[in-house]
C-alpha cells in the first residue's frame, strides 16, 4: 500500500488498519468518512506527532486546513489544547463528514474543532496559539509564519510548492538546490525573530515537500 497515493480512502479500505494503535483507529475514522487522499492521512500524522513531540497545550490554528485532518489529530494527541481553529479560503463541503466521522471516534472532540472559511489575513493570532499548516502552497507558508511572529506563537510549517521566481534566495542559491534554499531561509527568519528553531522531515515515501519547520519563542 503506497502512503504516496492521492486516491481517496474508503470504508472499504478500513480492513487495512486492523490494529488496536492509535494511528490505525484514526485512519478507520478517515475511511469512515470516505473524503480524504491516503496521503493526507499519513502526511498529517507524521506531522502531527513530531510537533506535540515539543508542543504541548494552546488553542491549535491549523492554517489552510483543508479537511483539517491536522487539527483533529492535534487534538486527539494533546488534550490539554482547549480547542482547535481549521481556517481556509475554501473548505471541502465534504469536511463536516470527515470531522463528524472523527467525533463519533473521539467523542470529546465535540464542539472542540471550530472551521472557519476565511483569508488567512484576517485571522487573528494569540501568543499562546499553536500555528501549523501542512502544504501551505508557495507563499502562504510565509504568510503563515508572518502571523506567528506577530504573536510569537509558536509555529510548525511543512512548505510546498516554492515558488523560485519570487524567493530572495540569490545569495545562496549557488550552493543549494532551490527550495532547500528557500526553507533554509524560513528557517533564519524565524531565528532572527527570536525563535529556537526545530528542523525535521517526515518520510519522503509519503512525499518528497517533506521538511518540517517548526519553531517556538526562547
Amino acid at each position: 500500500m503506497k502512503r504516496s497515493s492521492k486516491n481517496r480512502l474508503t470504508p472499504n479500505q478500513a480492513g487495512l488498519f486492523k490494529s488496536d494503535s492509535l494511528f490505525d483507529k484514526i485512519a478507520r475514522a478517515v475511511c469512515s468518512a470516505g473524503v480524504l487522499p491516503r496521503k493526507e492521512l499519513y502526511e498529517a500524522w507524521e506531522m502531527a506527532k513530531r510537533i506535540r513531540r515539543f508542543y504541548r497545550g494552546g488553542r491549535v490554528v491549523d492554517m489552510a486546513c483543508g479537511h483539517g485532518l491536522l487539527a483533529h489529530i492535534m487534538l486527539i494527541l494533546d488534550q490539554s489544547s482547549p480547542s482547535a481553529l481549521a481556517i481556509d479560503s475554501s473548505i471541502p463541503l465534504s469536511a463536516e463528514k470527515l470531522s463528524l466521522s472523527l467525533v463519533d471516534a473521539w467523542p470529546k472532540l465535540k464542539d472542540k474543532v471550530a472551521y472557519r472559511q476565511m483569508a488567512i489575513e484576517d485571522i487573528k493570532v494569540k501568543p499562546g496559539d499553536l500555528i501549523v499548516s501542512a502544504h501551505a502552497c508557495g507563499s502562504l507558508t510565509d504568510l503563515v509564519l508572518d502571523k506567528a511572529i506577530e504573536q510569537k506563537a509558536r509555529v510548525a510549517v511543512l512548505p510546498c510548492c516554492h515558488d523560485l521566481k519570487t524567493s530572495d534566495i540569490k545569495s545562496i542559491a549557488a550552493w543549494m538546490e532551490g527550495t532547500l534554499a528557500v526553507d533554509v531561509k524560513r528557517a533564519f527568519r524565524l531565528e532572527a525573530a527570536g525563535y529556537i528553531v526545530r528542523t525535521q522531515t517526515i518520510p519522503d515515501d509519503i512525499t518528497p515537500k517533506n521538511r518540517l519547520l517548526m519553531g517556538s519563542c526562547k
